[in-house]
């Protein structure tokens, strides 16, 4: 059993452990020079590996066009982040829950854990193929895989073939979305590929950037039409950087003006608020202030409102302050992308329906999650279940070409 894996990323590397760990000789090429190269700037961060929240929950943060019912469940209860963690401890990497849930490696870096996992490639017989760009494919039995190489145009042939190229995201470390383009040739139904988890533009005044920019807001909440999330923003020169937003995007992406409005003070209520204000009655931002415990960027966002009348108009503005967005930043500078092949081109096992024997894994596909270990893990997840969907076939294949002779 001949298994090509394209792309080097999480979802590539594990389908290419699970295939030659289930006896299929296996090659992965990559357009560039080595892989894990998307890994290794995740791993920048401390390397958010996956989350220690409960299976159920876990499954919900994921997101996508006309993704099956139950699809999540079933595929993270196969590979979910208990056995992330017990496979990484299978490499020497110990790693640890942070109190948001978050689970990083001990060294809370990328490149050890990265090393170790190529190696135990090496060991399993996968052989790797750099500097090979996927320019076509050709259907069949074997499937034809059309390279641009430094050299000269080569085609190789396999019995089954996952790709894992990755979305639009951070094109310089491979994952450039030009796989489209032969997707298309091909009528393979793909969702346009967006900035998913990203900063989002929102002109702000020059007194306000000249005063806070790069301030973090912390403790909030922030809405998005009937969407909420509690986390942290950054005020940045174009608008709005964080997890917070990030969680809100596909909402985000679907109005026609997009906005938030943020609750400064969530533990406290409206009538709590103004009670904290007591006789005051003029300069009520300068005394919520100090007395709200205001920050400096709460402070300098509220500051744009104009003067207020009265305790309460302040502290419903401080209880849902509106923030109006232009758009999201360029797809380049997202952490990951939504959109990629559609569901309904896949079957069970994430293989193209219109290609037997051509499987999709990692963030070709159509979903989306936000950051916190939620996007490795789902590269993970899909990765192994297309592998082993993968060996699964050739078995059946083999098998239904025994019987017919």
């Amino acid at each position: 059993m001949k298994i090509a894996i394209i792309g080097g990323g999480p979802a590539g590397l594990r389908a290419a452990e699970v295939a030659a760990a289930g006896g299929a000789s296996v090659t992965l090429f990559d357009a560039k020079a080595s892989v894990g190269r998307k890994f290794l700037v995740a791993g920048r961060g401390g390397l958010n590996l996956t989350n220690s929240e409960l299976r159920e929950r876990f499954a919900s943060r994921y997101s996508g066009t006309s993704q099956p019912t139950g699809l999540w469940p079933s595929l993270i209860s196969e590979f979910d982040s208990e056995a992330l963690r017990e496979w990484a401890a299978g490499l020497g990497v110990e790693t640890f829950a942070a109190s948001t849930g978050r689970v990083y490696p001990r060294e809370l870096k990328a490149a050890p854990l990265l090393r170790r996992w190529v190696q135990r490639l090496r060991e399993l017989g996968v052989k790797f193929a750099m500097h090979h760009r996927l320019a076509a494919m050709t259907a069949g039995s074997p499937l034809q895989l059309h390279f641009q190489t430094h050299e000269q145009p080569l085609t190789v042939e396999a019995d089954a073939v996952i790709l894992a190229l990755g979305g639009g995201s951070w094109p310089e470390t491979g994952s450039d979305g030009t796989w489209t383009e032969i997707f298309s040739r091909l009528e393979i139904a793909i969702a346009p590929l967006q900035p998913a988890n990203c900063g989002w533009e929102s002109p702000w005044p020059a007194a306000l950037l000249a005063a806070v920019e790069g301030q973090p807001l912390k403790n909030i909440i922030v809405r998005a039409g009937e969407m909420e999330t509690a986390g942290e923003l950054l005020i940045t020169r174009y608008g709005l950087e964080g997890g917070a937003l990030y969680h809100l995007a596909p909402t985000l992406r679907t109005m026609s003006e997009p906005a938030i409005r943020i609750d400064f003070k969530p533990t406290i209520t409206v009538a709590q608020l103004v009670a904290k204000l007591g006789s005051v009655r003029r300069d009520f931002l300068a005394e919520a202030r100090q007395r709200w415990r205001l920050s400096d960027a709460a402070f300098f966002i509220l500051e744009n409102f104009g003067k207020f009348d009265s305790a309460e108009s302040l502290a419903g503005v401080v209880k849902s302050c509106p923030v109006p967005l232009t758009r999201p930043r360029p797809l380049a500078e997202a952490i990951s992308s939504a959109g990629g092949v559609c569901w309904s081109e896949l079957d069970d096992g994430l293989m193209l329906k219109k290609i037997p024997g051509v499987f999709i894994a990692g963030e070709m596909i159509d979903w989306e999650a936000p950051t916190g270990g939620y996007l490795i893990q789902g590269c993970f997840t899909t990765g192994n279940h297309a592998a082993y969907a993968a060996l699964g076939w050739l078995r059946s294949d083999e098998r239904s070409r025994l019987s017919a002779n």
